[in-house]
């Protein structure tokens, strides 16, 4: 059996097992270290014995066992191990998924947003501590210590497992889309030395969307995030060659593009935003729609696309939004209009790879050649991506040698 397989299999199954203990239990500290070691043996054994017919159940009942072990070994916690002896051992859970429940309590309250979003990463999205240390940019050593501490507040706050009332939802809604959306993020564009993609982690983070859309239809940042995923999702088939090789935006088969997303994020968004305010996710939305509506990259509506990456600026203040409303302006009046706005991004995005990138190749469009190898250079140099460093050595050496690259940055995909 493909251990390969396997791990896709048991990462997809963990938040909804952990899930399921973290009810049961009332225990979340408890059901995670319960969880990861039924995860641990499955991965040992699976490959040798294959995938049991119900590898769901498998798990529930191998972690169930490990929950009542750590709770025979304290007799102030007797009741709650006959709650978890009280259910069916091993039997699936009928025609309920808590993985949503799961989010919302890892949006607790009483936990900061950074470690709310850490803790949810790791618990449902199933991101490895490195993985969300980097997506942060801090040191693992540090988000370790973030999780374990955010879990512990969770266990001491003794908050039930169940959905929050309708008066605390929505103050843990926007950090419940924030990971989300993060999850997403890392699995359209991986921070490890691998592939571009972890279509796994995509495909986990639309499905979670989804669930919440469903729970909150008249939600408008919901509807707005599934609409931002799904259209960014169906540009993926056309993101990458034959040999893996990343091909951005402008470069791209629009023919290999899915159509059935983006007609599903286009009624989305549409919707969304005919409904009172307007959010980050809705905004991004509308910028991902204007890109994927258009059949072919010159018919792009750049002028739309910098009204609203203004909007977006103007509410959300995030520099990563600066340096694409450069590049939309760049698009509208001209390279040095965007360059102009990049010079004030160095001390709020130092050292990062998007930023030279974006520079780089509007130092290209401006004729400047040499500048533009140098940038280009920085910012393969960055990237903890393989794919995206390789993409950037070759605009380097392909301009260098006198020949003209894509007509889009690595920031615009």
């Amino acid at each position: 059996m493909p251990e390969a397989r396997v791990e896709d299999l048991v990462r997809t199954l963990a938040p909804q097992v952990l899930a399921v203990l973290a009810r049961r239990s009332g225990d979340f500290g408890a059901a995670e270290d319960a969880t990861q070691e039924a995860l641990l043996a499955a991965v040992q054994h699976w490959p040798v014995e294959g995938i049991p017919e119900n590898p769901r159940g498998w798990l529930l009942q191998t972690a169930s066992r490990r929950v009542i072990d750590g709770f025979r070994s304290d007799q102030a916690r007797r009741r709650r191990e006959d709650t978890v002896a009280a259910e069916p051992r091993g039997a699936e859970v009928p025609d309920r998924d808590d993985t949503l429940t799961l989010l919302f309590l890892c949006a607790h309250p009483s936990l900061t947003s950074a470690s709310a979003i850490a803790l949810t990463l790791r618990a449902v999205g199933g991101l490895t501590t490195a993985e969300i240390a980097s997506a942060f940019l801090v040191p693992e050593a540090t988000m370790a210590q973030r999780i374990s501490r955010a879990k512990a507040k969770i266990k001491k706050s003794g908050l039930p497992f169940r959905m929050p009332a309708a008066s605390d939802r929505q103050a843990r809604l926007r950090s419940v889309l924030h990971v989300l959306y993060l999850v997403f993020n890392e699995g359209y564009t991986s921070s490890g030395r691998g592939g571009l993609h972890r279509a796994e982690l995509s495909a986990e983070a639309i499905r979670l969307a989804r669930l919440l859309h469903a729970a909150l239809p008249d939600d408008g940042e919901a509807a707005g995030l599934l609409a931002l995923m799904l259209l960014t999702d169906a540009r993926r088939p056309a993101r990458t060659g034959p040999d893996g090789d990343l091909i951005p935006l402008a470069d791209q088969n629009r023919a290999l593009w899915d159509r059935s997303l983006i007609r599903e994020g286009v009624a989305l968004i549409t919707a969304a935003l005919t409904r009172d305010g307007i959010g980050e996710y809705r905004l991004q939305a509308a910028i991902a729609a204007t890109h994927d509506i258009a059949l072919r990259a010159e018919d792009t509506d750049w002028p739309r696309v910098l009204t609203l990456y203004t909007r977006l600026e103007a509410l959300t203040g995030n520099p990563v939004v600066t340096l694409n409303r450069a590049i939309a302006t760049a698009m509208v009046h001209g390279p040095d209009a965007g360059l102009a706005m990049l010079a004030g991004l160095d001390d709020s995005l130092p050292d990062h790879h998007r930023l030279a990138a974006a520079r780089a190749h509007l130092l290209e469009l401006a004729g400047e050649q040499e500048e533009a190898v140098r940038h280009y250079t920085a910012a393969a140099a960055r990237t903890g991506n393989t794919a995206e460093q390789r993409y950037l050595t070759l605009r380097a050496a392909r301009l260098r040698a006198g020949h003209s690259t894509s007509r889009s940055p690595i920031g615009t995909e």
